[in-house]
Parts: C-alpha cells; structure tokens; sequence
C-alpha cells in the first residue's frame, strides 16, 4: 500500500506541472463570455453571503445558467464531467434518484435509514432523500459544488461536500417571458416556459414549467416498452415581497412528476433458468415485472416542496435569516434485479418521505470581521416496503424510519490585516433515529401488501422490530487564508464532518449487533489551496490539495439467504485514507477563444476493513472513486448576422476522462468500469440583444458504452445486471426570451 508522504509528494509535484503551463482552471461548462482584458468575475454564496469565487478558501466550483444552458446540460449529473473527483448518477432504476460521491465519500443506497453522504440543496433547503434528487436544469441561477465537509455552514450530511441548485430570482422591475423547445434524438422533446410578473413596486410573482420527454434507449424485448425513456412533468411558482429596502420574503413552490418506464437493466451472463445469452443493445433488456400482478401499475416518482424563506437586515451590516421548508415525496418502483422474464428475483417496491425543515441565521459582515451563527431543526419519516419475489414465494420487508435532528452551527472570520484571515467554525448535532422494521416470509408471491393471498411462509411469524438511538457529535473548521498579491490568494483549512447511524430494513434483527443498528461515520479533511488570477485578469487557475482520514464508513450490502430472499450486511469499516489534487482553470486567450482544464487526481484507501474478524482491507476499495477526472474544452465564438439581427456565433468542442470505476467495495470484473473518455460539442448563435438562442448540442458523440451501476446476485439464477450512461444524442434548441 502507497503510504501518504511518498503520494503526497507526487500529488504536489502533479499539482505544479498542471499550474505552471495552464493559467487556465474551472471547468468547460463554467466558462463566462469576456473580453480578452479580463474574464467576469464569478460570484458565489459558498459561505452564505456573495463573494467573489476566486476569494472563497473551499474548494468550490460553480455553473452559471448561461454555461450550463450553452453546454446541453439536461440536469445536475452532466456536471460530473466537468466537477473534478466528484461522480452525480441515476440510481439504477429511476431517472431522478441519485447516487452522489464526492471524493470518496457518499451513499449509494435509496433505502430508507441510510442518509446521503452528499448534501443537495435546492435554494438552500436540504433534500433529505436521494429520491426525486436529479434535477433537471431549468430556470436556474446557478449550481455550486463545495467539496469536503461543509458542517459549519449548511443544515446536514455534507461530510463529503455540498450541491447547490440556486433557481432565477424574479425581476422586480419589468415582466419576463422566456421559453424554449428542443428537439432530439430518440425523438427527445423539451418545452420549457417560465416568466415573472411584477404586480407592485413591492410584490412579483414567477412559474416556469418543463415537459421533457424522449423514447428509450433500448426496447424491453419481453414487454415491448421502451427502455430508458424519460417521461417528466417540472414545475416551480414562487412569489417574493419587499416591503422595504432591508426586508424580503420569498415563497416558492417546485413538483416533479416522472412517469418514466422503471429503467431494467442487462444481464451480463446467460440465464442458467432461460437459456438466454446476454443481448447485444446494452440498453436492451428482457426484464418480465411489467407482465406480472405485483408491477405496481409501472415507476412514478412525485416530488414536491414549499418553503419559505425571509431576510431582514435590522441595522447596517446585519442579517437575520429563516428558511422553512416542507418536502415529501412517493415513487413506485417495479425492479427485475435479475432482467429475465420468469419471477426470479422481482422487486417490485414503494418509497414514501416527507421531512420539515426550519434554519435561523445570523450573519455579521464588518471592515475586519464577519460571521455567521445558526440553528437548524430537521423532522423527516422515511418509508419503504418491497417485496423480494422468487417464483413462486415472496420475502416482505417494511421499514418504518424517522429522524429527528437539531444542530447549532457558526462560523467567524476574522482579518487579521489585509493580507491575513483566520477562520473558526464548529457545529454541534445530535440525531435521533427511531426505526420499526418487520420482515415476514410468505409461501405465495406477492405478499399481501402488494396483493397476495398472504399464506405465510416457513419460520413465521416474524416480531417487529423497533428501537432508537441518539448519536452526536462537534465537528469544527479552521482556516488560515493569505492573500499573498492582488491576484494570489493561498490558504488552508482543517474541517471535520459526521454522519448519525442508523437502522438497515434489510438486516437481520435476530443479531444483536443489527438491533444496534450501525454506527456513525466521521471524515477529519486537511487541505491546501492557491487560487490564482493570472495573464492581466484573463485567467483563473485553482488547485486544491486534500488528505481525508475517514473513520467508520458506512458500508450497506446484501447477501441471498434462505427463504428466500437477502438480507442486509451493513458493514463500518474501520478507516480509510483520501488523498488527492484537484486543478481548474479557464483562459479568454483572445477576443474570440477561450479555454477550460479541470484535473482530479485521488486515491482512495482502506486502511483497515475488518469481516467475521478478518482484516480484509486488502481486497476492498472505496467505490464510486475514480483515480483520475479530467475534462478540457475550447470554445470560438464570432461575430455573425442572421438575416438583420446582428449576435455571436459560438463553436464549442470539449472531452471529459474518467479512469477504471468500482461499482462495489470488492472487485466485479463485469460490472467495474474501465477509463472512458466522453466527447461533446455544440454550436449556436445568440443575438446581440440575448431575445433569441439557436443551438445544436451534441453529446458523448464516441457513444462510449460505460456502466455506472448494477446489481449482483451471481448465485441466483446468475443475475448480474448493469446499468448504462447515455448513448450519443444529438438536439436542437430554439429559446426565445421576452
């Protein structure tokens, strides 16, 4: 094993050949028309308050509306590409449930009782499930991406770091009407509309709404659906009044309806039952659930929302800060693990979550001093049943979820001189999960829950479970920052994050140690950055260099037991140890071209994993964590006259690299991903006034074939199955804006 000293000389020496040559740094999709004297400034809200990118000691990258817009960007998994050891997918069977990692550190299980390593935030409120997560890109100001712990300044389980989905403010000044329609391969067909109107000086109301839709990607040769189709319904209202100059409250509303087919995945070895060989279309798949009574009518996902958000500044320099927020959501989601079309091993499952929120903050911004002070309260219930249906006989499990959490949290920064800052923060938690979890065998499938005649099966009945535990923790954050010029500024941080234990539906509560439940996970992240602006304002290039001790890793698995079904195998594994170098940077080489470099180096260990009282650290490995990201693009923009209306042409070309991909702790050789590249461009015109955008967006154009998820079930009726990125797609946009 490469022991840190040694690595982190060559991560040093990485980081130096990458800053030396290219003033360039961010990645493509962040790029920012400018002039060639000097690039826009980006400006962020990191820290809670507006500050200027390049002068925020996190490592943060940001996206703004018209680069995400320009790139084709569908929804927030496209900025994998460009976000340097960060990986946003589906999960597996839905298209708006995601897995989120960001250096090493995250959570890849939907079930209720586990929590996500990565917090996403839609306009500052947390989205406590990863269910109805992906969202699609519209109507947006931004997306920020922090990496590392973020406990100090956001609600909850930012352990790994933090996305935020920062939606358009209204115009207080004059109504606006934007709408755009896209069309695309695999007949894709986008309407998105969205407007404000002021009915005031002090009140104005907004909507934007989006249909998205597009045939499969593949064809479910046993039912005749599509395959990876997209089937959405989006929607956001939002009022805002300002009494005042010092006062404004803003109510919002968002929905998501995806009535997509549930996504089936393809079998990677013959089916010992069927005879059946692999199919040739990797999104093709024999997946039978739909034919079957337990299919639940097909996938949907509802997600909704309302929140309400007021700040108040009481005197010069002060802020007082409430975020309310009420979320639920319910998907049903029929999944064939094993893509056959006998009932060998059906899933067909149901998730229901709803959580209230309340944040208070204080902020302070002074000439040498500024802070922030908060507290946050968390009520949220998870719930989820399914059943795991073998032929003839049926294993239900239902868990039953809930969380109560409050944090205090505060952050203060203290300028020492011009040149120097110190940066303390802590944050106090303590969660409270109480769960009750019954599992029950039946001798015919489905279970009665999902409409079965409710014979039980061998070993019943089975108790409920129920129990409770209470975990806390402080976790602090320090940094040291210098601005060593005008255009150099270097610092670095200590930060420590946590995340609660909890329940596993799954286990097997028998076990002693399963009605414990498992333990929390905690991440202690030393890092050092530079953030340059170089050549006249032209240039920023951004290096991060980050060590992450990682402790008591929350590992959920499952293993076939006899009944049958599987059961739940949470794992802490004891510690690991991240390392790596992140490096962005853009360029404005001229009036007309510019440039974007993003390079992620990480390597991602376990020091000790022990198993029944073996240490196999050895042969396991952090999943979801590639070694090496990478993207770079160029774009071209001119001047070009279409018809009488003067505007600009741009030619964008980029490539993204991700190295071999684990799916798993453990290696599978047929669901591991080995390195890939993806290549996109696009071209389009926008007029001198910004009213009318045409583009044509290409995306993967190599129409690489690269997984990004599966399931494992070799010993039954050898069901590994793996799901797939996207296959080369090609769109045209109209976007007219009023």
């Amino acid at each position: 094993m490469k022991r840190f000293g040694e690595s982190a000389r060559y991560a040093l020496l990485f980081a130096s050949v990458c800053a030396a040559p290219f003033a360039l740094c961010a990645p493509a999709l962040a790029q920012e028309t400018a002039s060639a004297e000097e690039e826009e400034a980006i400006t962020v809200t990191a820290r809670r308050r507006e500050e200027n990118l390049q002068d925020v000691p996190i490592a943060v990258t940001s996206y703004s509306a018209e680069a995400l817009e320009a790139a084709g960007a569908q929804d927030i998994t496209a900025i994998t590409q460009t976000t340097p050891n960060v990986t946003l997918e589906n999960s597996r069977a839905t298209n708006t449930t995601l897995t989120a990692f960001i250096r090493g550190v995250g959570q890849q299980d939907p079930v209720a009782g586990f929590e996500q390593g990565v917090g996403i935030y839609l306009d500052d409120v947390y989205l406590n499930r990863p269910q109805g997560a992906v969202l699609d890109i519209y109507d947006i100001e931004r997306i920020e991406v922090l990496r590392g712990p973020q406990g100090t300044l956001y609600g909850r389980n930012t352990i790994g770091g933090a996305v935020k989905y920062v939606t358009r403010r209204l115009n207080a000044d004059d109504p606006t009407l934007r709408a755009r329609f896209a069309y695309g391969s695999y007949n894709q067909m986008d309407a998105v509309v969205s407007g404000s109107l002021p009915l005031t000086d002090t009140f104005r109301v907004g909507a934007a709404v989006a249909g998205l839709t597009r045939d499969g990607f593949g064809e479910n040769l046993t039912t005749g659906e599509d395959n990876y189709n997209k089937d959405i319904f989006a929607g956001r209202f939002s009022a805002e009044w300002e009494p005042t100059s010092n006062f404004l409250a803003r109510l919002s509303y968002d929905y998501i309806d995806d009535d997509s087919n549930a996504r089936q995945g393809h079998r990677l070895l013959p089916s010992a039952i069927s005879g059946n060989s692999p199919l040739d279309n990797e999104f093709d798949t024999e997946a039978g659930i739909s034919n079957q009574p337990w299919s639940l009518g097909g996938n949907s996902v509802i997600a909704r929302g309302v929140q309400v958000m007021l700040d108040w500044q009481p005197a010069e320099n002060w802020t007082v800060r409430s975020i309310s927020a009420y979320r639920d959501d319910s998907s049903r989601a029929p999944i064939d693990f094993d893509s056959t079309a006998a009932p060998t091993m059906d899933v067909p499952a149901v998730y229901q979550n709803e959580q209230f929120s309340q944040e208070l903050q204080l902020l302070y911004e002074g000439e040498r001093w500024n802070f922030l002070a908060g507290a946050y309260y968390l009520d949220a219930n998870a719930f989820d049943a399914f059943d795991v249906i073998f032929t003839s006989v049926a294993s239900f499990t239902l868990g039953d979820i809930d969380t109560k959490t409050w944090a205090v949290f505060g952050e203060a920064t203290w300028d020492f001189t011009d040149a120097l800052s110190l940066t303390i923060g802590g944050r106090y938690t303590e969660d409270e999960r109480t769960a009750l979890i019954h599992r029950q065998g039946f001798a015919s499938a489905p279970s009665p829950y999902f409409g079965g005649p409710g014979a039980l099966g061998a070993g019943s009945p089975v108790p409920r479970f129920e129990g409770t535990r209470t975990d806390d923790a402080f976790t602090p954050r320090v940094i040291l920052a210098y601005e060593a010029s005008d255009d150099l500024n270097l610092y670095a941080s200590y930060s420590q994050g946590f995340k609660g234990g909890g329940f596993d539906p799954r286990g097997n509560f028998a076990n002693a140690d399963v009605r414990e439940g498992y333990l929390p996970e905690y991440v202690d992240t030393y890092e050092i950055g530079a953030k340059a602006t170089l050549w006249g304002g032209r240039a920023r290039a951004n290096t991060a260099i980050f060590f992450s001790d990682y402790t008591d890793v929350q590992i959920p698995g499952s293993v076939i037991i006899p009944g049958p079904s599987f059961v739940g195998t949470v794992t802490n594994a004891g510690a690991a140890e991240i390392y790596g170098v992140e490096f962005e940077g853009t360029a404005q080489f001229t009036d007309n071209l510019s440039g974007a470099l993003s390079i992620g180096y990480v390597s991602a260990e376990y020091t000790e994993f022990v198993l029944n009282g073996i240490d196999v650290s050895e042969q396991r490995d952090v999943q979801n964590t590639p070694d090496w990201t990478g993207s770079a693009g160029l774009t071209y923009s001119v001047p070009l006259t279409l018809g009488t209306a003067p505007g600009e042409i741009s030619f964008t070309g980029s490539g993204a690299y991700r190295s071999d991909t684990q799916q798993f702790e453990f290696a599978i050789p047929l669901l591991d991903q080995p390195a890939f590249w993806l290549y996109d461009a696009a071209v389009y015109w926008t007029s001198d006034d910004d009213r009318l955008r045409l583009g044509v967006y290409g995306r993967n154009l190599g129409d690489e074939r690269y997984i990004t998820s599966g399931y494992n079930f070799p010993t039954v009726d050898s069901g590994v199955t793996a799901f797939y990125g996207n296959p080369r797609t090609v769109s045209a946009s109209v976007e007219v804006r009023f």
